[in-house]
Formats: structure tokens, C-alpha cells, sequence
């Protein structure tokens, strides 16, 4: 998509400004991360609460009260509890493929209105729920939710943005995203001492409002002029590029979006072209960057936050507490990713934080290590607010890097016939893996101790390295001009972007040329 600012190929620059609108519609349409995230904290804080556990989950609540008998880091190691936080992402995962289809065939919007739909059904099981079976199914319900506005939110934040802030509007997907963690973490602090055993439903219930503000946002906002027009609604596509680019001269950006549709509809298998060679690079790079995002353990702290903090010997209060520093830590660190993302770019700041995450779970996992027995809790309040502190620097490293930046390069490197179906890929693949961190990460807590940060920080180590050698920077490069200005001139996938019809048609002449050689040398022999 040619965007506000950005040059074509001839290199007639397109006239955009930042408009009001633009800005409306970024942040209405963001709050799918609010949505996200409230989900992602708020169940970490009611697994926490004893009321929650003696109704769902009887036999952690009992192993808790009885002091010294399990390991601290094996009190809350329950399937039925994993399966609470992780199920979510089972249903996200399939969601995601007919989300690929309805946000191609339908537009970005009404994709995001199912997705406010279908999460706010979650939020009415969850909230009155009367059995683990009731609790299941509105997880589920949820995780569709989730799958639908992760499609879609920041496919339309990409397209719609100018080029020189597209890094900055598309955090907003993961601003908010920090946000919901964080109020949902402030929320559990206030549900916790409520009387009479119905605090979690209050927790749960509240993640009805971000549902609301977003399917409110998808009824009010526009769809993408990229959108309208791969839909074959070109007169209300260019009247949309007119009021996002706060000009009436956007013929020839016009031109050229239609040119793009007109190739990506040639496409008649988007699947099937996502594995072609060409499309391999961009394909390879989404999918290790959602692999190495929950790698990193920061779901497994987002999730498991109040928990955490608890085995290793914080209050229940106390814990609650912590999380809620964490949360707020990840909001403002990602607040720095927008100032940050459009000046730095990309490749710097994956750096940066590999470098600040690996040191802060090294030091965690040597502190536990040393200090935190199996029984005992010998951490003093020296070394307790030493982990806070280490927590938050590893936290604030992934709020302003792998964060943001795992959602956007994957949003904006994809080319027009294939952006759906690669989001949905890249979808899939970042449910798969929080699924897997979130149904193991309290088992391998049990098992592997204070080793499990270790174990993330040998990860984080590999994702170094690969950034180095495998992530291109796409800083200021407008979408449409992706594959000429950043993969084409990459080091090592440039070998890849080859034209599949160039290429047939150079292998066409060659044997031709090897037939007429045949021919003169039959010729000469006779």
C-alpha cells in the first residue's frame, strides 16, 4: 500500500498529512489489544485468589494451606489450572484461519466486530460461571474473540497509517495490550478483598468494557482504502484515502493500490502462494519472531505474575502488588517503543533488549537459585526487591522490542496478495506458542525450578543472533516498496526473491538454447 509520505517507484511523492482521523481511528480500533491484554493479566490474578481456587480447583487450594508440605515452586503445578489459562489460545488458533478469510472477503472491520461479539459471550460464561466445564467454554469463546482481533487490528493499523509514524500507530495495538494487563492487575488488587467469595466474578466480568469499546470502534470507523478496493469498492476506497490523507490529490496513489488488488486477485490459492519462494522470506521471519516472542518467558511472567511472586515467598497481598509494578513497568516502557520504533528502528531495539533481557534473567536465576530453597523462603528483603526490580527490567526490555515489534514487521512486510493469509500464519503460530508456554509453564516451574529463566535466557541468545543474521530493518520503508527496497537487497534472502515468471521464462530460454545447440551440433556432425 502507498502511504502518506511515501515515494513510489517513479518517485512522485505522494501528498498525506497526519490527519485527526487517522489518529480517531487508530486508537478506537487499538483497543482489540485492550481487549487482549485484560485477558492475558486478569487470569494470573483469579488463579491466585483462594476463593476462585476452592470452587474450580480444590485440590491446590488445599495444597496451599498446608504450609511446608509442597515445594515453593510446585504449590500451584495443577493441569486444571493450566488448561484454564491456556485453553484460550487452543480456540485462537483455529479462529484465526476463518478470521483470515472473513477480514480478506469482508473487510477489517467486520472482522473486529465479530471478534467484540464473540468476547463478550466469553466474558458472560466466565463471569457466572458454576462449574469448570461453564469456565472451559467461555475461555474458549474468548480465545475466538482473541483470534478474530489479532487478525485484524493490526492489518488495519498498518494500512491506514502514514509511512513515517506506521511503527508508532501500529503499538498501539500493543500499548493497549500492556494497558489491559495492567488494569486487570490493578482490578485483582481491589477483587481480592472483597468478601464473600465473588471477587473473581467482578475481575472476570470486566473484561466485558474493552469487548464493548471495541465492537463500538469497528461500528464508527471506516475500513482500509486497500481494503475497499481489494473488495471492489474503488469510489468509497478513494473517498477514504481522500479524508485519511487530508487531500483530494491522491489519483495516483489510487492508481497504484488498484494495480496491487489487481495482481493479488490473480492469486487464486493466497495459501499456497504464502509458500512460494519468493514469499518464503517474509513467511520464515513471522513465524521465528512469534516463536522466539513467547521464548522469551514473558507470557509465562504476564500469566503467572501473582503466582510467581507468591511461590517465591511474597504475601498474597504482596504478590498482587508486585504484578501490578510489572504491569505498570510494561505500559510505560512501551509508551518509549512509540517515540522510539519510527527513529531507532526496528534491528536496534531487538538488540538493545536481548542484551538487557538475558541479563536480567541470568541474575534471577542465580539469585533464586542460591537463595530460594525448596521448603524455606531464605530470599530477605534485600533479595526480594532485587527480583522485583530484575522482573521489571526484563519486562520493560520486552514492552519497548519484542513486544510491539513481533506484531508490527510482520504486519508490514507481507505483500498485498498474501497480508491476510500471513497475518493469520503469524496469528496461528503466536497462539500455538503461548498455548504451549501457558499449559506448561507451571510444570516446568515444578520441574526445572530456578532454572526456567535460565532455560529463557539461552533463548534469548539464539533470537540475538538471528536478528543479526535474518530480520531486515523496514524503518521508513513504505509497504508496496518492501520487496524491492529490503528483501531483494538482503544479504542472505535476496536469493529468494526471485520472480517465479522471470525464472520460468529464463528456463524457457535456456532449453531453447540447449535444443538450437543440439541442432548445429547434429547439423556439423552430418
Amino acid at each position: 500500500m502507498a502511504e502518506g509520505g511515501s515515494v513510489p517507484n517513479d518517485g512522485t511523492e505522494f501528498e498525506a498529512k497526519i490527519t485527526p482521523i487517522v489518529i480517531i481511528s487508530c486508537i478506537m480500533v487499538a483497543t482489540g489489544g485492550l481487549m487482549f491484554g485484560y485477558d492475558v493479566g486478569v487470569s494470573g490474578g483469579v488463579t491466585a485468589m483462594p476463593d476462585f481456587l476452592k470452587k474450580f480447583f480444590p485440590v491446590v487450594y488445599k495444597r496451599i494451606q498446608e504450609k511446608g508440605v509442597d515445594s515453593n515452586y510446585c504449590k500451584y503445578n495443577n493441569e486444571g489450572i493450566q488448561l484454564f489459562t491456556s485453553s484460550l489460545y487452543t480456540s485462537a488458533l483455529l479462529a484465526t484461519f476463518l478470521a483470515s478469510y472473513t477480514t480478506r472477503k469482508f473487510g477489517r472491520t467486520r472482522s473486529m466486530l465479530i471478534a467484540g461479539i464473540l468476547f463478550q459471550i466469553g466474558v458472560v460464561f466466565n463471569a457466572t460461571a458454576i462449574n469448570l466445564s461453564m469456565l472451559i467454554f467461555g475461555r474458549l469463546a474468548l480465545g475466538c474473540g482473541v483470534g478474530f482481533a489479532n487478525q485484524a487490528v493490526p492489518l488495519f493499523l498498518s494500512e491506514i497509517a502514514p509511512t513515517r509514524v506506521r511503527g508508532a500507530l501500529n503499538i498501539l495495538f500493543q500499548l493497549n495490550v500492556t494497558i489491559g494487563i495492567f488494569s486487570a492487575n490493578m482490578v485483582n488488587f481491589g477483587t481480592a478483598k472483597i468478601k464473600g467469595g465473588w471477587g473473581w466474578r467482578l475481575s472476570l466480568g470486566l473484561a466485558g468494557i474493552p469487548a464493548i469499546l471495541l465492537t463500538i470502534g469497528s461500528l464508527m470507523v471506516f475500513d482500509t482504502p486497500i481494503s475497499l478496493i481489494e473488495r471492489g469498492k474503488h469510489e468509497e476506497g478513494k473517498r477514504v484515502l481522500r479524508k485519511i490523507h487530508g487531500t483530494d490529490d491522491v489519483e495516483l496513489e489510487f492508481k497504484e493500490l488498484l494495480e496491487a488488488s489487481l495482481v493479488a486477485k490473480e492469486v487464486r490459492d493466497p495459501f499456497r502462494n504464502l509458500i512460494m519462494k519468493k514469499n518464503r522470506p517474509q513467511l520464515v521471519v513471522a513465524v521465528a519472531l512469534q516463536i522466539f516472542q513467547q521464548f522469551t518467558g514473558i507470557n509465562a511472567i504476564m500469566f503467572y505474575a501473582p503466582i510467581i511472586f507468591e511461590s517465591l515467598g511474597f504475601g498474597s497481598n504482596a504478590s498482587l502488588y508486585s504484578a501490578s509494578i510489572t504491569g505498570a513497568v510494561n505500559v510505560l516502557s512501551t509508551i518509549i517503543a512509540i517515540k522510539v520504533v519510527d527513529k531507532e528502528g526496528r534491528i536496534n531495539l531487538l538488540l538493545k533488549a536481548g542484551g538487557q533481557m538475558f541479563f536480567a534473567q541470568v541474575i534471577i536465576g542465580l539469585v533464586l537459585g542460591i537463595k530460594l530453597k525448596d521448603n524455606t523462603n531464605n530470599l530477605g528483603i534485600v533479595f526480594s526487591i532485587l527480583v522485583v526490580i530484575m522482573i521489571c527490567t526484563f519486562v520493560s526490555s520486552f514492552a519497548w522490542s519484542w513486544g510491539p515489534l513481533g506484531w508490527l514487521i510482520p504486519s508490514e512486510t507481507f505483500p498485498l496478495a498474501t497480508r491476510s493469509e500471513g497475518q493469520s500464519v503469524t496469528v496461528c503460530i503466536n497462539m500455538l506458542f503461548t498455548f504451549i508456554i501457558g499449559q506448561l509453564f507451571l510444570s516446568m516451574l515444578c520441574t526445572m525450578k530456578f532454572g526456567i529463566f535460565l532455560f529463557f535466557s539461552v533463548w534469548v541468545v539464539v533470537m540475538f543472533f538471528f536478528t543479526v543474521f535474518f530480520i531486515p530493518e523496514t524503518k521508513n520503508v513504505p509497504i508496496e516498496e518492501m520487496a524491492e527496497r529490503v528483501w531483494k537487497k538482503h544479504r542472505i534472502w535476496k536469493r529468494y526473491m526471485v520472480d517465479e515468471d522471470v525464472k520460468e521464462m529464463e528456463e524457457d530460454m535456456l532449453d531453447e538454447s540447449d535444443m538450437l545447440d543440439d541442432t548445429e551440433s547434429g547439423a556439423s556432425q552430418a
